[in-house]
């Protein structure tokens, strides 16, 4: 019997023998495993490291994330990609790899989907094949069933750090730099409504997770997410909001733009939208312009003027008004830009901070204030320095907070 067929057959018999009408402990069902591989001893050859991966194996499937765990509990890896059954790969310090590991049929796959969404009280089946979720610590999890993903169900795990983001960690990893630190720190306090733009893995949510450090502990803070992911730094007052998908007969979906009209009647000193990517930019923009200073939220972009042309689209999306009133709504809603990059060298850095300083010809007109300018690269790794590129120009929220002309 080859080692997949013996495998399948083993864990088949420990099922037997587990008593459902009960929660058993981990020692139950390490015992019921250990059992069934003493019987497999004695008609199968089963070698010392053979015994101890078939007995971690089933105990991960039966209990945490199956052959995932593994990678899970790699701190060093930031990214899971599962293209089916047989295909694996992982981000770990920038590079993909392949994994050596498979599941070991589409069932089993299939069953770490249906305890993924389980854990998230999410839904995922041939009705609606694709979910977001997230595990229990936090990580983000997207899936597409097949046969929309043709070659298997897809599954991607986006990790996050157990330890949240900090500015002195962003500073070691010469993300940015100490004088765009202290600036940034002003700007929250004294209230600016601060958007920050990328990319896709550009660190959105992590630099969201460092600014949020600078928040006074005494202000009441709602976060509006998809998914929930944030690790705010030390807020005592804090509401987290997370949305609701249809699936489950009878359940009405919630969404971000829901959530936003709610947070707006619980007293919120600040909004947090962990992400923009459509109709709810409006409710954003709207509850910006209505009071709600320092008010924080993340778009996908490729630069800081491309991301004020996504938000006339994700406006328009939702509402029906004249291209002139939405950059009006933009330009009052919106102080700063801030944009991530990553860099060839896979490093992730702030690329530029820009402030909405107004309107010429129709346009809004974006005042850089800091850059990233690239010095080279030395042992692969490239250098540069941030340079100022200009003076913050509307200076009423500065100036009310206290820090000077």
């Amino acid at each position: 019997m080859n080692d997949r067929k013996l495998y399948l057959k083993m864990k088949e018999r420990v099922l037997e023998q587990m008593d459902f009408n009960r929660e058993l402990s981990d020692g139950e069902v390490v015992e019921c495993i250990e059992k069934e591989l003493s019987r497999a001893d004695k008609t199968e050859i089963l070698s010392f490291e053979k015994r101890k991966t078939n007995s971690r194996n089933m105990f991960y499937s039966f209990r945490k994330f199956g052959i995932l765990q593994e990678l899970l509990e790699d701190e060093e890896v930031t990214e899971i990609m599962v293209n089916g059954a047989e295909k694996i790969f992982y981000e770990k310090k920038g590079e993909l790899y392949s994994y050596g590991r498979h599941f070991a049929d589409q069932e089993e796959l299939e069953d770490l989907i249906q305890t993924i969404c389980a854990g998230a009280n999410r839904m995922v089946n041939e009705a609606s094949p694709i979910v977001d979720a997230r595990l229990p610590e936090g990580s983000r999890v997207n899936i597409v069933l097949k046969p929309l993903s043709l070659d298997g169900s897809a599954v991607s795990i986006r990790k996050f750090s157990q330890k949240p983001m900090s500015m002195e960690k962003l500073l070691e990893y010469q993300s940015l730099s100490k004088e765009i630190v202290e600036f940034l720190e002003k700007l929250v306090k004294a209230g600016y409504n601060i958007f920050v733009s990328g990319g896709t893995g550009t660190g959105k949510t992590t630099f969201l997770n460092a600014l949020s450090q600078f928040i006074p502990r005494e202000e009441r803070v709602i976060t509006i997410e998809d998914s929930a992911e944030l690790q705010l730094n030390g807020i005592l007052n804090l509401v987290r909001l997370e949305t609701r998908q249809a699936g489950f007969e009878g359940v009405t979906p919630i969404g971000i733009r829901d959530l936003i009209r709610t947070a707006l009647r619980m007293r919120a000193d600040r909004l947090i939208v962990g992400e923009c990517r459509g109709a709810e930019a409006v409710d954003l923009l709207s509850a910006n312009n209505t009071g709600h200073s320092g008010s924080l939220g993340t778009g996908h972009a490729n630069s800081a003027k491309d991301m004020l042309s996504r938000l006339e689209t994700m406006v328009l999306m939702g509402m029906d008004i004249p291209i002139w009133a939405v950059r009006g709504q933009i330009l009052s809603g919106i102080d700063v830009i801030i944009h991530l990059g990553r860099l060839r060298d896979k490093s992730r850095k702030l690329l530029e901070i820009a402030e909405l300083s107004g309107m010429e010809d129709g346009e809004i007109v974006l005042n850089s204030l800091y850059q990233f300018k690239e010095a080279g690269e030395k042992e692969g790794r490239i250098q540069g320095i941030w340079v100022k590129t200009g003076e913050l120009l509307h200076r009423e929220k500065w100036e009310n907070a206290g820090f000077g002309i």
